[in-house]
């Protein structure tokens, strides 16, 4: 079964009209049977893109057509009130792609969402794929082999290396969640491995962690209390110079905490299979299915 998107899913684009939003926006339309029903752009409500038709606000879009799900392609000044606007529309599953949004502009964002009706995906990230069924982000989806394996991502790239790892030793996804490097976002580990747990077609679970913060060891911990099913690791940037920022904004070391090796000896400690390298990542998963 999938996890949070499926063929039902109605998808809107807030930004559809710029070039990265009609790109990606294209992506997810002809992939599979995502529906693409609308599109947000601000001043050009009444028009269409690619014949999806464009509103002024995500009020207007959902509506009109009935969308539960957006993309928000909006530049990073303005993303933090696009995922406003769509929480207080109460859209049910909000993905945020941009990249580069001020942590302080988050802060209203993470308060908006505690005890509303939205989930949010990122941002920085690159969004969920249920394979066989829908998209909603930028992820290559020719890649996605639908199956039992739940993945939960903080990284962008590494998740297409750690699907195509599967993929050669056979193993499918039910439902792909990159969950975005920045130190406030929405969904986080815990909730992706709870997901995961509570799915019944979700045999395995896979989790790609970085260095910075403590997200890892606290799904380690998490694991170990709720989750009863196989579950391997990778943590990236094993060899990242103490105190500098790697990539993301969340991947920052400071002191002994949010190292790689922590992260590693706390999953461990859980139970957790880890990686040495992402060419071990469909090995690993193999043998704890075993």
């Amino acid at each position: 079964m999938t996890v949070l998107l499926n063929k039902e899913t109605k998808l809107m684009v807030q930004g559809i009209t710029g070039s990265q939003g009609s790109l990606h926006a294209k992506g997810c339309k002809d992939y599979c049977a995502t529906q693409l029903v609308a599109g947000v752009t601000p001043g050009k409500g009444g028009s269409s893109h690619d014949g999806t038709p464009v509103y002024n606000s995500v009020r207007d879009a959902k509506e009109a057509s009935g969308a539960n799900c957006s993309m928000i392609f909006v530049p990073p000044p303005f993303a933090a009130d696009a995922i406003l606007e769509a929480i207080e529309a109460e859209i049910e599953l909000v993905v945020a792609i941009t990249e580069g949004i001020p942590v302080l502009d988050m802060i209203p964002v993470a308060a908006a969402l505690k005890g509303g009706k939205t989930r949010l995906i990122g941002p920085n990230c690159p969004g969920i794929i249920s394979p066989g069924e829908a998209k909603v982000g930028i992820m290559p989806g020719h890649i996605h082999k639908k199956g039992n394996i739940g993945l939960v991502s903080r990284s962008g790239t590494l998740t297409y290396e750690a699907v195509a790892q599967l993929g050669a030793k056979d193993l499918g996804n039910s439902t792909c969640i990159g969950i975005g490097g920045d130190p406030i976002n929405g969904t986080n580990f815990i909730d992706a491995l709870r997901l995961f747990q509570d799915d019944p077609e979700t045999e395995g679970i896979v989790l790609i962690g970085e260095i910075g913060g403590t997200a890892e060891e606290e799904a380690a911990e998490f694991y170990k209390e709720y989750v009863k099913k196989p579950m391997i690791a990778y943590i990236t940037g094993q060899t990242a110079p103490p105190g500098r920022r790697m990539g993301h904004a969340g991947a920052i070391v400071s002191g002994s905490g949010g190292t790689a090796a922590s992260k590693i000896k706390a999953l461990n400690a859980a139970g957790i299979a880890v990686a040495r390298t992402p060419a071990d990542i469909g090995d690993t998963m193999l043998q704890a299915l075993k």
